[in-house]
């Protein structure tokens, strides 16, 4: 969600982040994603919980097909064009900042008879939500999105927005601070929330909620 960018950092592990582009095989489909570090920082890069969260999807353990599929916070847009080669109807979303970025590498990543089951479209958390269809949706993806405590109330909003009792919320994180768990728990006061995958050697958690049933006053 957030756009920013930030100082070039000499450590090995992040030197891919500052690659032009990055290359995936997922869907059997052959995908190459442009990344711009200096440019737009944190959203135009892939990170490993989109990577991870693309595993999962593969897994087959959620039905995708035929689904009706909103990505939140989606950077490059990894997640939400392997959803769309796994035959979702995909909205795409982030800040309108990404957004001719993100359309790019969809474009360059789906073929064409796959594009016109994709929307990209701009949205910033808690902010004109009456744009997208109150419980509109089969499935929320969000990748790496829970990082800035100041977004965690108007993400909370958007959730339960977009989610129909039947909708399945499925986040990919990896759980760096104390913050990253409260976000976690105030998660948990309003979905039901449990973990069904972890790749340990990228330490990425993907965990899967869905509404809880209207509290009854006692």
């Amino acid at each position: 969600m957030a756009l920013v960018p930030y100082v070039e950092n000499p450590l090995p592990a992040l030197a891919k982040l500052h690659n032009s582009s990055a290359h995936f095989r997922f869907a059997n489909h052959d995908l190459r994603l442009a990344q711009d570090w200096k440019k737009l920082g944190v959203a135009a890069v892939v990170w490993d919980a989109a990577v991870v969260m693309c595993m999962y999807l593969e897994m087959g353990r959620l039905e995708v097909k035929g689904r009706g599929v909103i990505e939140l916070g989606a950077g490059t847009g990894l997640v939400g064009i392997v959803a769309a080669l796994m035959g979702a109807k995909v909205t795409i979303t982030d800040r309108e900042p990404a957004l001719d970025f993100l359309s790019a590498n969809v474009k360059a990543n789906l073929p064409p008879d796959s594009l016109g089951s994709v929307v990209v479209s701009e949205l910033t958390w808690g902010e004109g939500l009456e744009r997208y269809p109150a419980g509109g949706f089969d499935l929320v993806l969000g990748a790496d999105i829970v990082y800035l405590e100041d977004t965690f109330v108007p993400l909370l909003q958007t959730l339960e927005h977009l989610c129909s009792d039947a909708t399945v919320v499925l986040l990919a994180c990896k759980i760096r601070y104390k913050r990253d768990t409260n976000f976690l728990s105030m998660l948990k006061e309003r979905f039901r929330v449990e973990e069904v995958y972890y790749e340990k050697q990228r330490d990425i958690h993907v965990y899967k909620s869905w509404k809880l049933p209207p509290r009854k006053d006692l």
